[in-house]
Formats: structure tokens, sequence, C-alpha cells
């Protein structure tokens, strides 16, 4: 059999596959915005051909869309749609436990996981002022699991972030189960790398390091000191198939 060779692939496209990675088969999956709605059909057209997407504004799918996707409402992810509602009916699966997974991202993620996406400095006075939370921390508190995806730098990856919008493990140990909450974050995907909570204390430890960085550089991003898992190494680079099928979800690069 002739081995399919591996095509250069662009840092974006690695984090998309990433996250693709993290999506199991037969899951349900809260989408979100950006990169995650390209992972998504990564993820169905490889090794998870049985999940399906829930998207805020009241889609669900199980195939992905026939077009490019630039926002979730998108009418290319309209069309074929396995359930076309609303918001509160989607964002009720989530109540109702029935969400393995979801993805958000944010401006600020500290060593517990928790995100901020709300304000930089005092809440009352901000710096700037950020979107909010939208669906995020509902999907944050309720989902099995969360999976955040952010650049990799000091400003975003802080020790403890100015304001939680979406709850990540609290304070560390048991405060999030003590606040009544299961899951919590279970990879943050970055430029840079991919970290993963970690011991009784759940801190983000750091599980494998992109190609083409480094384990200095990656600490030095950190605002935190960031330690590593025993079995960390480099990230896995994408296979021909991953990469095909990036190219078949993102036919015009816009997300690449």
């Amino acid at each position: 059999m002739r081995r399919l060779e591996v095509p250069d692939f662009s840092t974006q496209e690695l984090m998309i596959i990433a996250a693709a990675r993290e999506i199991c088969d037969g899951e349900v999956v809260f989408v979100g915005m950006r990169l995650p709605i390209t992972a998504f059909g990564v993820a169905r057209l490889t090794h998870a051909p049985n999940a399906v997407g829930l998207f805020e504004c009241g889609l669900a799918r199980d195939l992905p869309a026939t077009e490019t996707l630039y926002t979730m409402s998108d009418p290319a992810n309209q069309q074929g749609a396995l359930w076309a509602s609303g918001l509160v009916p989607v964002m009720g699966q989530l109540q109702g436990g029935r969400v393995d997974a979801g993805f958000i991202g944010g401006a600020e993620i500290d060593r517990y996981g928790n995100i901020n996406s709300s304000y930089i400095g005092d809440h009352e006075a901000p710096k700037v002022k950020l979107p909010g939370s939208g669906g995020a921390a509902d999907i944050a508190a309720m989902a099995g699991r969360l999976i955040a995806i952010m650049n990799h730098d000091k400003r975003r990856l802080v020790d403890r972030v100015g304001y939680v919008t979406s709850p990540g493990f609290l304070a560390g140990g048991d405060a999030r189960r003590r606040a009544g909450l299961d899951g919590g974050p279970s990879a943050v995907i970055t430029d840079r790398a991919i970290l993963r909570p970690h011991g009784d204390r759940h801190e983000l430890h750091l599980a494998s390091v992109h190609p083409g960085h480094d384990v200095a550089e990656v600490v030095a991003n950190t605002g935190w000191p960031l330690q590593r898992l025993t079995d960390a190494g480099e990230t896995p680079a994408p296979t021909a198939a991953e990469v095909a099928a990036l190219r078949e979800v993102d036919r015009d690069g816009f997300w690449r």
C-alpha cells in the first residue's frame, strides 16, 4: 500500500486537528464558535463518525456542512441539520446532562482552568469590557468535560483570572465539587502546546509541546510555574487523513 505523505501544516491547522482529536466517537459535543466549528467536521470525517454537534444558535448536526462555515448560524449549517430549534432547547441539553464535551475560548485562563471572557481590570471600572459569557458559563459548568482553545502568552495564561466567567476547578482541589459541579476542564489547546489538569489540585500541566516549539518557550509564556506531566512529549503531527479532512471541511482556507 502506498504511504500517504503528510503535507506541510500551519499552527492553526494543528490546533484544529488537536481539538478534533478531543472528540470521541458517539459523543454529543457543544461546538462553540471559530476553530471548534471546523474541528467537529474533521472529527466526523476521521475517527468520530457518530459524533453529534450542538450549536448554541439552536442547531444539531451529525455531518459536516457542505460549505465552509464562518459562523454557527450560516445557512450552510442550517441546511441538512438534524434539528433546527432555538437557544433554550439546545441549552437545555446541558441541563439534562446529555452533553459529553464542550469547547470555549476566552481572554484569560488560569492554572485551574477558570476562564475570563468578561473584564480586564476591575469589573466595576474595567480597562477593557469583553464580550461576556454567552453560553460559555453554561458549557463550562454542565458539559461532561471542557476543552479550551486560545493563544499562549502570559497575558492570557495567568496565575489567577481577574474575573471568573466560566468555572474551571475554581480554587483547585475539590472546590468545583463543593460548588455542586461535575466535569471540568480536560484540555487547553494553545498555539504552542496542550495542557491538561493533573493531580488532586487539578492544576494545568504541560502535556505536549507542538512541533517547532520547546518546553522553555512554553514555560516562559505561562503566567504560573508550569509543571510537566511525566509522559509529556511532542504533540503528534497531523496525519495525511486529518489534513485531507480539514481541507475538505475548510474548502476556502478561511480557518487555516
